[in-house]
């Protein structure tokens, strides 16, 4: 397990990272990736969407293209205090502090569960995958969007002493254990590394 799949190191990581996130972001998970995710997604104006580990709200600006409203959840108050400051705490977003292994929702809940850049952070990706599968509506979508593997052998045992770093066969092992169908993943990133991310999306059985 990486040394930030531990939620509160990733709390005090974040602390500090909220200050500059969205100057960092755009180099690893920009516009256009969120574009191609978004569009394999069923979305309509009025879906309902979870967005799980929102962090400043980039993926959340996404899905308000497609959808009225959106639930917003991160475990970091310095995350979303960013985040109010685009959105405001009151609109088409109602935010949530809470644990992506535990969310605070009803079962069958949501049309759609939304995750970019929070798997690599969870210390039982599985655990959180069912939980997903739990607020989701019978026949409805989550997209998660990860690191992808390095393929040098050095930083990839690096990367994995940080954080979770996976391939397209973990991810497959990952979502078929969650109880997901229909699982696709789709190997996406910025021009300078166009396969720095792995976007998996599927359904939750009817």
């Amino acid at each position: 397990m990486g040394i930030l799949e531990n939620k509160r190191r990733a709390r005090l990581f974040y602390k500090y990272l909220s200050r500059v996130y969205d100057r960092v972001n755009p180099f690893v998970w920009n516009e256009e990736m969120r574009a191609e995710a978004l569009d394999l997604l069923d979305l309509e104006p009025g879906s309902t969407v979870l967005d799980v580990g929102c962090g400043t709200g980039f993926g959340t600006a996404g899905l308000l293209e497609h959808v009225d409203h959106v639930h917003a959840l991160d475990q970091s108050p310095h995350q979303l205090e960013q985040a109010y400051r685009k959105f405001g705490k009151t609109g088409p977003v109602s935010f949530h502090l809470g644990d992506a292994e535990r969310l605070p929702f009803a079962t069958n809940t949501f049309d759609v569960v939304w995750s970019s850049g929070s798997i690599e952070y969870w210390p039982q990706p599985v655990r959180t995958l069912r939980e997903f599968r739990r607020v989701l509506v019978p026949g409805g979508q989550v997209l998660v969007v990860g690191p992808n593997n390095p393929e040098n052998t050095v930083l990839r045992k690096l990367a994995n002493a940080i954080m979770l770093f996976y391939d397209v066969e973990e991810a497959d092992r990952m979502f078929a254990a969650a109880g997901f169908e229909d699982v696709e993943h789709v190997r996406m990133g910025p021009s300078y590394e166009p396969k720095v991310a792995i976007t998996t999306v599927g359904r939750a059985p009817e």
